[in-house]
């Protein structure tokens, strides 16, 4: 239950850097570092790119759950019996007996007197 909670909260950014059409790196922790053919400001004022970039950098953010009720005071009285008989079954479900008890111990079985599938065989001749 503790990890269905921890993943439904927790928020995560996805970075990934295409050059072109193609994706080159994919990075979740941290910035992606990309393919180093950005294009770079020009030295000089008079002087100006009219390129494009062919890179891009996108950015996926997923947003965890942040309305969790951790307050449990307000619980009504059939909440608190089904708790209760829960808890109840559950406790008592694996209560067992200590050790099997068979009432066939204190019996011995028969003697065989006679071998009985001797006498019930046949055979063709």
């Amino acid at each position: 239950m503790a990890f269905v909670v921890l993943c439904s909260t927790m928020s995560f950014t996805m970075n990934m850097h295409y050059c072109g059409d193609t994706l080159v790196e994919t990075a979740i922790f941290h910035k992606a570092k990309g393919c180093g053919m950005d294009m770079e400001k020009p030295s000089t004022e008079g002087c100006s790119i009219t390129k494009k970039n062919c890179c891009d950098d996108e950015q996926l953010v997923v947003d965890g759950q942040d309305e969790l009720q951790l307050q449990v005071d307000k619980i009504t009285f059939k909440q608190q019996v089904f708790i209760a008989s829960f808890v109840y079954t559950y406790i008592n479900l694996f209560e067992g007996l200590d050790s099997n008890v068979s009432s066939y111990e204190d019996y011995k079985p028969p003697l065989v007197v006679r071998q009985i599938f001797k006498i019930d065989e046949t055979y063709l001749i």
